[in-house]
């Protein structure tokens, strides 16, 4: 190349390269546009979020539509109103799943249908709680030994026994714990934390004073 055709090549102007680059777009979309004509694109819009409605509904939906759920399996060991320690999990087999091995656990499967329940547990030395589920597997509540004290008791009732407490501040005073039930059977599960192994056989002793019973 010359010194005079270094002054004389011609640049591409701005605009010229600005329509170079929109007719490479413009043919990337006529491609689009080929592959999803239009009129598949509301339609397949629809399909994938009705897909992930029910998607969502089936997840919310299975623990009342499995039959071998925890409410179900625990009634083949322990008989309603009724607390009775758990067996401690092993590798293989577990009264519930992801049951901890640190912890000693204790069940009672709740009938309110004649009458409310009372559940009073002794605290252990490290840790306890009780926690409430509805008969499928929704929980509802949880209290710990830190928020009640050396015993953790309360009324366990559905919304018609609650509201015919009477009205009397003595009676209803907060030393008297009353939990709703939004459903009439249900679980109480109680956790005791065991530190060390040794003091595996005391804590379950401890829990075997627990009661879940039906109120005078």
């Amino acid at each position: 190349m010359s010194l005079f055709d270094t002054f004389t090549v011609r640049v591409p102007r701005p605009r010229a390269v600005k329509k170079r680059v929109g007719g490479w777009f413009s043919r990337q979309l006529s491609r689009v546009n080929w592959l999803w004509p239009a009129g598949l694109l509301l339609p397949v819009a629809v399909a994938l979020v009705l897909a992930g409605i029910a998607h969502i509904v089936s997840i919310l939906a299975m623990p009342s539509l499995a039959e071998n759920n925890a409410f179900a399996r625990l009634s083949e060991l322990v008989d309603s109103n009724e607390m009775k320690l758990l067996p401690d999990p092993t590798p293989i087999a577990a009264a519930l799943p992801m049951q901890d091995p640190a912890f000693i656990s204790a069940v009672c499967l709740y009938d309110l249908n004649e009458k409310p329940l009372k559940v009073r547990v002794p605290a252990t030395a490290d840790y306890t709680s009780v926690s409430f589920y509805t008969d499928e597997g929704l929980a509802f509540y949880a209290l710990s030994d830190q928020a009640a004290g050396k015993v953790i008791e309360l009324d366990l009732m559905n919304p018609d026994q609650k509201a015919a407490l009477p009205e009397d501040e003595e009676i209803t005073a907060a030393d008297r714990l009353v939990i709703e039930s939004p459903s009439q059977e249900g679980i109480v599960l109680v956790r005791a934390h065991v530190r060390e192994r040794g003091m595996r056989e005391l804590v379950r002793r401890q829990l075997e004073a627990a009661t879940c019973s039906p109120a005078n």
